[in-house]
């Protein structure tokens, strides 16, 4: 997903003539995550980086699904997923709004951390993981993060430097 880039291609892209959405929809057809989902995940991870904020248009359904190729139905289940979520919410004649945000990182500290996750996937990349690899090790370390945050709060979970199952 690209989000943020509101130019030319933008408007081209996604079809909106008097108000850009900050947001261009991307899918991942080798995922396994079913369409729909990866729709809702990338308007709820754009919220939480800041990307988009109260006020802000969503694509209008058919601009979607003239530039994914998919079923206007999988739009409106996305975006029916996310008014449940009391996310965003449709104005008939106007088009989908966003209504609320979710907990974001400050500015100042995005850009430090996106500055040193860039340096540490040229290291990866260097040390030949493969976009597959580092997936698979970032959702391994995940898991073992949260595992021993939560473990340490019970009083179990693994000692530092163990994992408890591979990615």
């Amino acid at each position: 997903m690209e989000i943020g880039q509101q130019d030319s291609d933008s408007v081209a892209a996604t079809g909106a003539s008097n108000q850009v959405s900050p947001v261009e929809f991307r899918l991942d057809a080798a995922s396994g995550v079913p369409t729909y989902l990866q729709l809702v995940h990338q308007v709820e991870h754009a919220l939480r980086l800041g990307y988009l904020k109260p006020g802000d248009q969503l694509p209008k359904v058919r601009d979607v699904v003239a530039s994914l190729a998919i079923n206007p139905n999988t739009v409106s289940k996305a975006y029916r997923e996310l008014e449940t979520e009391g996310l965003i919410v449709g104005r008939p004649g106007q088009g989908t709004f966003i209504l609320a945000t979710l907990s974001q990182v400050a500015l100042p500290e995005l850009t430090g951390l996106r500055r040193s996750l860039r340096g540490w996937l040229a290291k990866a990349d260097t040390a030949g993981l493969d976009e597959t690899g580092i997936v698979a090790l970032v959702a391994s370390e995940l898991r073992d993060f949260y595992g021993r945050r939560s473990g340490s709060r019970t009083g179990g979970g693994a000692a530092d430097g163990e994992t408890e199952g591979a990615a």
